[in-house]
């Protein structure tokens, strides 16, 4: 209790500054997943994806990241063993912090797009295995957590595989795809509208205490038929887009497809919006959780909550980290999805980008525990398959596993580092 009531001004302005060191490291890394694939496919330049995405991300994080946080991410450890040494716990919110965002860092600085998630959960389980010992980490929770590297990648390039062979098989091999291609995309964008708007209701908006009840007992079936609506509506925006689009066949004459990509281009500008928005909401929780859980603690002399309040300066920061950081160092990353693991077309980035938002929508309703990450990477090995195995990077892809396997041990090693210093400096 003396640490917290003699240092709990120093401690404080420590979790700001490492919390928006981490909501950088968000930005940098995650977000740039989320708009890698658009830059790839060449629908969005980089200058417009991060203005995109520092609209919708900031958006998605500040309108809807949440007024409640768990004290612990992802229930990984008993807030009640921390009740006599509130101290510790601020330690190791701190040294998670720091530890993440520095992997983080190492992370974007290779190009390597690693989960932020499993970089914050692996930094907690380090200093509770040794703050507090072993058996105080939930080993089951930790192993589902693991899981989803499997999980994520698999699902996600499955459905990103069939949808891109439906794309082949309806548009592209048609006598006139242009013409095809107007006929058929409408029903995409309905998936599209309809995947989104699951996607921004199941992980998005309930932050926001908006919750849909049609009385099916179920928030993933109460959610469908206001998502079907909003698939019907942007159906029909749609086609009254493309009426708009004619076909100039002076467009890259020697590229068949070059004018049914353009259409694909302007559906990708959609989902990448959307997706920033649902993204910021659900993953700024990785940099603010711990901050408010700092905050709350100091604040109240030393009391631990199994939840803790986020004050609007909070999700103020954690929005303004995540576009600093996407602006200043997301481009190493959107290098690696959108042009090192496969060369990406419009068409292709679209199946690659609502494989990811179908797998997100099915692990929301499911409770399959998923990274965003690992998800859009799969996603877009997926659509690469599709066209050959020799589609494929297979070096680049090497380098994405090790680092997957790495950030776990990685946050775990440096956290443990980091709250013995901080012990050191402030006392134990």
């Amino acid at each position: 209790m003396g640490v917290i009531a003699e240092y709990g001004n120093i401690l404080i302005i420590l979790a700001v500054i490492f919390g928006f060191f981490m909501a950088w490291g968000v930005g940098a890394n995650d977000v740039a997943n989320a708009m890698g694939t658009s830059v790839g496919a060449k629908a969005l330049t980089v200058k417009q994806a991060i203005c995109i995405a520092m609209v919708f991300e900031f958006a998605g994080a500040y309108l809807a990241g949440g007024e409640v946080t768990a004290t612990i991410r992802k229930g990984i450890i008993d807030p009640a063993l921390l009740t006599d040494t509130p101290h510790y716990l601020v330690y190791g919110m701190l040294a998670s912090l720091l530890a993440a965002a520095t992997w983080l860092l190492i992370a974007s600085h290779n190009g390597w797009p690693v989960s932020t998630t499993h970089s914050i959960v692996g930094a907690i389980v380090g200093f509770a295995a040794v703050g507090l010992g072993v058996d105080a980490v939930s080993w089951g929770k930790v192993g589902k957590i693991a899981a989803s590297w499997v999980v994520s990648p698999l699902m996600a390039g499955t459905i990103s595989f069939l949808l891109f062979l439906s794309v082949q098989t309806f548009i592209l091999r048609a006598e006139n795809p242009f013409k095809q291609a107007k006929k058929i995309i409408p029903f995409y964008m309905f998936y599209v509208g309809f995947m989104i708007a699951m996607v921004t209701l199941m992980k998005g908006l309930k932050h926001l205490g908006f919750k849909i009840d049609l009385g099916f007992g179920n928030a993933f079936f109460n959610n469908m038929p206001v998502a079907a609506a909003v698939g019907l509506v942007v159906a029909v925006f749609g086609i009254f887009i493309m009426a708009k689009i004619k076909e100039d066949k002076s467009i890259n004459p020697g590229f068949r497809f070059a004018n049914v990509e353009r259409i694909f281009a302007v559906l990708m500008v959609f989902t990448a919006c959307s997706m920033a928005f649902a993204h910021g909401s659900n993953d700024v929780a990785n940099a603010i959780g711990p901050l408010a859980a700092v905050v709350s603690v100091v604040q109240s002399g030393g009391m631990i909550g199994a939840k803790a309040g986020l004050p609007w300066w909070i999700l103020l920061l954690g929005g303004g980290g995540i576009v600093v950081g996407l602006a200043t160092y997301g481009f190493k990353v959107m290098a690696t999805i959108g042009k090192k693991i496969t060369e990406l077309t419009p068409s292709r980035g679209f199946a690659a980008e609502l494989g990811a938002a179908t797998t997100v929508v099915v692990a929301s309703g499911t409770g399959l525990p998923i990274s965003t990450t690992h998800t859009l990477v799969g996603a877009v090995l997926g659509v690469g398959i599709a066209r050959g195995i020799g589609a494929l990077n297979m070096r680049v892809i090497g380098s994405i596993l090790v680092s997957w396997l790495v950030t776990l041990p990685a946050g775990a090693a440096l956290s443990i580092l980091f709250f013995f210093i901080l012990k050191g400096v402030f006392g134990a």
